[in-house]
């Protein structure tokens, strides 16, 4: 035998082997598994083979016809077929976590994508914060800057207030410099008028003597100069016209005293030292000329409306009509005052007044209808010319709304408020002159001359001295006062209460002359229903819950009329033109009505 077949036999011989010895260790790790599956699975069913052996123990004697081969048969053929399941089991878990596992794959992928997604909208909005930031930066310092500035005028503004003040410490001391030297003045002029009375008085009395005397020259015609002061010149042709005349007047007409042009000097000086406070006042020199006004000698009863319009974009609570008739006015709680020209039977907007900052609660004309005052719940009264739409004098000073606003005379304003006071107030310097406190909240006041009278919410109507301050009379009214008026010869006094009662008072006689006026239906709508007099003084009128205005008759003592239907809810004010033609009512749902017998 060769040494290639030598080696090709070994090799096989080793193949041989090497195969032998890998079938032999399959085989040993087969059983070594199965010993051990049966160890464990002899554990775990340890409790369930001792009891079923005790019971084959009890069955008959034929269970020892059974013989150990034949278990053994049966055992390793329910090994193999549980080991067979046991494979098929694994197979299908396998395949069903592979499907798991591309599941989770695709899932995972989604879930990257939306991480991606997130990371983008992060850097983006990382980019928006530092935009946001820097323009943060950028407002920090502007903001800084303009605290600078304010504080820059902040300084100027205290040094200009110094400069008002000291500017208006300075105007006192000239005004007050000022009415010393009108006083002197005034003297000065007194003296010399009545030394040069006493000059031409001794100087006709020497002409008189001397006509006595001269008898031929009592015939003699006396011209004077009524622009000197003493006689210059004597006529030569008889007058037996002048002769007959009473010695008394021909003594008046022989001198002219110099009194009669000290007024003029007086009053062009006045004048002088006037316009110069009126350049720092709150009243123009053309105001103080008197304006005429039209008197009404008849009121008429209105009997139907004329026109029914919305005047403001909320509730209405006070009208007024100018004294020359020409203009109404109404103010509500959308802060507004409304000014309405009357032609033609029809209310035509003209102007809207801004500037208060709360409703309007009361309204007021001045006698020579170029300026027109209101109340608000601003706590201030407010004053307009009526060529301006924003007000000439904001008076503040009341703790709480004012709820009543009047002339009392050109210069001069009183009003009233929740705070329990009642104020006077100079105009010129837009001040108040006079404080009086009041046990009760007031609702409303009227001014006539030196006095002021106001209704409170204690039932009590008091009457005041605007020159003391002081209170000279308390009168008891029907029940919580909601408005007054005063008739235009200021002798008449209408009050309207809660108790739904109004109520007509004499002012020359307090305590004897009261009419009452009541009527069914009428009922009083609210804290400050605002009642009014005619022009005339023979009738009444005001505004009910029911949205009716009811009109009594003074002298009758009754119902006169009853006008419906025109207002949707409660009439808060009422006014009679001074003409006596005209009836305006407002409401609180906007509304406003003019109502005439035409």
């Amino acid at each position: 035998m060769s040494a290639a077949a030598a080696d090709t036999a070994r090799a096989g011989t080793g193949v041989q082997i090497g195969t032998r010895r890998s079938t032999e260790a399959w085989r040993d790790h087969i059983v070594h598994q199965l010993k051990y599956r049966d160890r464990k699975q002899h554990a775990m069913f340890q409790d369930l083979i001792r009891f079923y052996s005790r019971l084959l123990e009890r069955t008959s004697l034929t269970s020892g016809v059974l013989n150990f081969t034949s278990r053994r048969r049966f055992a390793e053929s329910s090994s193999l077929t549980c080991l067979l399941h046991q494979n098929r089991l694994l197979k299908k878990t396998s395949g069903e976590l592979a499907y798991q596992v591309v599941e989770l794959q695709q899932q995972l992928k989604v879930k990257q994508c939306f991480l991606d997604q997130q990371k983008s909208r992060l850097t983006e909005e990382g980019q928006r914060l530092q935009g946001v930031l820097g323009a943060r930066q950028a407002q920090q310092e502007r903001v800084e800057r303009l605290q600078q500035q304010n504080r820059a005028l902040k300084v100027e503004y205290d040094a200009l207030l110094q400069r008002q003040q000291e500017a208006e410490s300075r105007l006192r001391e000239e005004n007050l410099r000022g009415g010393i030297l009108l006083e002197n003045v005034i003297h000065l002029k007194k003296e010399a008028a009545a030394r040069m009375n006493i000059h031409n008085q001794r100087r006709s009395r020497v002409r008189e003597s001397d006509l006595r005397k001269e008898p031929s020259a009592a015939r003699s015609k006396v011209n004077v100069d009524s622009s000197l002061s003493a006689p210059t010149s004597r006529s030569t042709s008889p007058q037996h016209d002048f002769l007959e005349e009473p010695s008394e007047r021909r003594r008046t007409r022989l001198f002219r005293s110099a009194s009669v042009t000290s007024p003029r000097i007086f009053f062009s000086f006045k004048g002088l030292f006037d316009r110069k406070r009126r350049g720092h006042s709150v009243c123009s020199p053309h105001q103080d000329p008197v304006f005429p006004v039209r008197i009404c000698h008849s009121s008429r009863v209105p009997a139907r409306a004329l026109q029914v319009l919305e005047a403001h974009e909320q509730g209405i609570n006070a009208v007024r009509f100018s004294c020359s008739s020409a203009l109404v006015a109404t103010g509500g709680t959308d802060r507004l005052l409304k000014l309405w020209e009357v032609r033609a039977g029809s209310l035509t907007h003209k102007a809207t007044l801004d500037g208060s900052t709360e409703g309007i609660t009361c309204i007021d004309f001045d006698h020579t209808g170029l300026r027109v005052l209101a109340a608000s719940y601003d706590k201030s009264a407010l004053l307009w010319q009526l060529d301006d739409c924003l007000p000439k004098v904001t008076l503040t000073g009341h703790s709480r709304k004012v709820t009543a606003a009047r002339f009392c005379s050109l210069h001069q304003v009183a009003t009233g408020g929740a705070d329990r006071t009642v104020r006077l107030w100079d105009l010129h310097r837009a001040a108040c002159v006079q404080q009086v406190e009041v046990t009760s909240y007031c609702s409303d006041l009227v001014s006539s001359e030196n006095s002021i009278i106001s209704g409170h919410y204690d039932s009590k109507i008091r009457v005041w001295d605007s020159r003391a301050a002081s209170c000279v009379l308390e009168l008891p009214a029907m029940g919580k006062v909601t408005s007054l008026d005063l008739g235009v010869d200021q002798r008449l006094l209408l009050s309207c209460c809660r108790d739904d009662c109004l109520q007509l008072q004499d002012l020359r006689r307090w305590s004897l002359s009261r009419w009452s006026f009541r009527a069914e239906g009428f009922t009083c709508g609210s804290d400050s229903t605002k009642a009014v007099i005619s022009p005339d003084g023979c009738y009444v009128a005001v505004g009910s819950a029911d949205g009716a205005v009811y009109i009594w008759n003074v002298s009758l003592g009754t119902l006169e009329t009853r006008l419906p239907d025109k207002h949707s809810s409660s009439i808060s004010a009422v006014s009679w033109s001074s003409s006596g033609e005209f009836v305006v009512s407002v409401d609180k749902s906007r509304r406003a009505v003019l109502w005439s017998d035409m």
